[in-house]
């Protein structure tokens, strides 16, 4: 067994999957108040105790949210694995490669798939993806909780554009981060054929060293030639 991912990284992981989980869990009955039609909506929030009760463990969820989001950001400045995480996090040249190296694996065009090194190409999608859906989820949630507050600085007029404009993109990011969490992540860490019934790095940080030699071959290369570049 090899150490993947260290206790802090850890921790993180867990924070965000109980809170966004959480959030789109809470969020399905808010999001039906839109459409009166659906009448169900109120079954489910006359089964979570009612609609301010909702709201409150929605918005819990919400400022766990943004307590991980901060936790990792004082990870990647301050944790020597997390600043070297966040540089190999970054798109290369070779990422685009893979895809279409992949894409040809796929087609049946390739006998073997890309060697990839510490993150593939499409966990750097994911990271990338949480990262600035966080940006997004949580700079407009906090404005649609205290708009008022902007009151005096936006005035009204202002105020309402970009409330409207706060609740669209919090709807629909919302939707795009379910889908992207729920079907690709999940899919690719737990439901994947080579994976079922699930990976459990994200709990204990271990990989098994022949799933190590076989998905991050180039890692041990690749955290050389950091070290050496950052030395």
């Amino acid at each position: 067994m090899r150490k993947r991912f260290n206790i802090f990284f850890r921790i993180q992981h867990i924070l965000m999957f109980a809170s966004v989980s959480t959030l789109v869990i809470t969020a399905i009955p808010l999001w039906c108040l839109r459409y009166p039609q659906y009448e169900r909506a109120m079954g489910i929030i006359d089964f979570f105790g009612g609609l301010e009760i909702i709201r409150k463990i929605h918005h819990t969820a919400g400022w766990t949210l943004t307590f991980a989001f901060l936790y990792h950001l004082l990870y990647v400045l301050l944790h020597p694995e997390g600043r070297r995480d966040f540089v190999l996090m970054m798109p290369t040249k070779k990422d685009f490669k893979d895809v279409y190296h992949n894409l040809l694996y796929f087609v049946g065009k390739r006998k073997e798939p890309p060697l990839f090194g510490r993150f593939s190409y499409f966990e750097k999608f994911d990271y990338w993806a949480a990262y600035w859906g966080c940006v997004i989820m949580i700079s407009t949630g906090l404005f649609m909780m205290y708009s008022t507050k902007f009151n005096p600085i936006l005035q009204n007029r202002w105020l309402g554009i970009i409330f409207d404009i706060s609740v669209e993109a919090h709807y629909h990011e919302a939707i795009l981060a379910a889908l992207a969490l729920f079907i690709w992540h999940i899919f690719n860490v737990h439901l994947n054929p080579k994976k079922f019934p699930g990976s459990m790095v994200w709990l204990n940080g271990n990989i098994k060293e022949e799933e190590y030699q076989k998905n991050h071959p180039l890692e041990e290369n690749e955290l050389e030639n950091h070290k050496k570049l950052f030395e």
